[in-house]
């Protein structure tokens, strides 16, 4: 596969797996300077390892959210939450992840984990109650 081709697939993974939104933001965010990054996380994160056969997407999810919890990235770790619904990833799942990582991140970690996801699913279900735009109630 080429380098245009594993970016044009990462792109369609990313887009499935974080939503259109977010990427066109990412995307939209662009410069000259981080563009090569970009198009690195494209092509690398989502074009080689993100589309390998090997493992399920939830499954990824779930270990890339235990990766975010140890290392204490909120950020990310609010977008994989939001990745992993969409990937599948149920609240009962994603419960068991943060006791899970209660154990081998530390409370703190877990602690905050728990608070993030809880946010997010808040704010994933505000989103769901509004009328869609154009709709009729």
């Amino acid at each position: 596969m080429t380098d245009e081709q594993r970016t044009e697939q990462g792109m369609k993974l990313r887009r499935e797996v974080l939503g259109d939104a977010h990427v066109d933001r990412a995307v939209a965010k662009q410069t000259e300077f981080n563009r090569p990054f970009q198009e690195f996380i494209t092509r690398y994160a989502w074009g080689d390892i993100w589309s390998r056969p090997g493992m399920p997407r939830p499954t990824r999810s779930l270990i890339t959210l235990g990766m975010l919890i140890a290392l204490n990235r909120e950020e990310e770790f609010r977008m994989h939450v939001r990745a992993a619904v969409r990937n599948g990833v149920t609240h009962d799942e994603l419960q068991e992840l943060l006791l899970q990582s209660a154990l081998y991140c530390g409370l703190p970690a877990a602690n905050n984990a728990f608070a993030w996801a809880g946010e997010v699913f808040a704010e994933m279900d505000e989103a769901a109650a509004r009328p869609v735009e154009g709709s009729q109630s």
